[in-house]
């Protein structure tokens, strides 16, 4: 019976795993390779300089600039979505018609990224766009949210948690909805208050989905493309210059592969640090259930 069920397990997962060794291993063993040559994507043969990409990459302003506001972005888009998230999954948690809420937030996730960035280009144009024409209709004079270079950065956070926080409220709402009302009835009669069920019930039993959610986000944040191509190439100033915008100008613009390669490495190194030290650290504050 055993053997039987590992069979059709196998035989399950192995599309899934097909696609992901021709999609996500084979080309990251490609680009680890790449990254030690010197190649324009065309030329037949490729000529190795060894760790001069990753060197020329470290001493590079663009990618310097670029790793800057990859972080400044982070650590702006990452607490917002959260928090954001997490409080609309608490709002609608006991609500009627909590499916309609849920499919409601969720319909941006579904959306094109390029429909997204076109359709915020337009509402936040600084002259004729629709958000600048509502704060002017109530005395304030809205900023030039794309070719402020203070502004650009925030403009596509205010996008991308638009975007994205549907997706982490749904998951929150399913990890809400797993833990046990019996808890919370206890604390009642202990008299515990709102707070401090919260504190003491929803954190640590909501923990394992708060730990995806932020790994995943987290991973999201550090892959900014999208937004920073459609509403604003990158500028103004490389304002809004992200390492896979850094990646994709070195690669498809100066086709320079070698150079964009070592950048995306370099990419793949800071994500997996950064989980594998979120992974030693959930140890202490991530609760799993015996």
């Amino acid at each position: 019976m055993q053997k039987g069920r590992r069979k059709w397990g196998l035989i399950f997962i192995i599309p899934q795993l097909i696609g992901l060794v021709i999609f996500a291993i084979i080309p990251l063993g490609m680009s680890f390779g790449i990254s030690f040559n010197e190649w324009d994507g065309i030329a037949s043969e490729m000529k190795f300089v060894g760790l001069q990409n990753y060197i020329g990459q470290v001493m590079d302003s663009d990618f310097r600039k670029s790793l800057l506001n990859t972080l400044i972005y982070s650590l702006l888009f990452i607490p917002i979505d959260l928090i954001l998230a997490l409080a609309l999954a608490l709002a609608v948690q006991k609500i009627k018609g909590k499916n309609i809420y849920r499919l409601f937030y969720f319909m941006p996730v579904v959306t094109g990224s390029v429909s997204v960035g076109v359709i915020w280009t337009w509402i936040m144009n600084g002259d004729f766009g629709l958000l600048n024409t509502a704060l002017a209709s109530i005395g304030i004079d809205g900023p030039k949210w794309l070719t402020d270079p203070k502004m650009v950065l925030i403009s596509i956070v205010i996008v991308s948690v638009w975007w994205n926080v549907g997706y982490n409220m749904v998951l929150l709402l399913a990890g809400l909805q797993n833990i046990p009302e019996v808890y919370y009835e206890a604390a009642q009669i202990d008299g515990a208050n709102k707070l401090n069920s919260f504190r003491h019930i929803t954190v640590p039993m909501l923990s394992p989905t708060l730990f995806f959610v932020l790994i995943m986000t987290i991973i999201s944040s550090f892959q900014v493309f999208d937004q920073a191509f459609v509403m604003s190439k990158g500028g103004p100033m490389k304002a809004s210059y992200t390492l896979v915008y850094h990646i994709y100008q070195n690669a498809f613009v100066d086709f320079k592969m070698g150079r964009a390669c070592a950048s995306s490495v370099i990419l793949f190194v800071i994500i997996l640090t950064i989980t594998l030290i979120q992974m030693y650290g959930s140890k202490r504050w991530v609760y799993y259930e015996q």
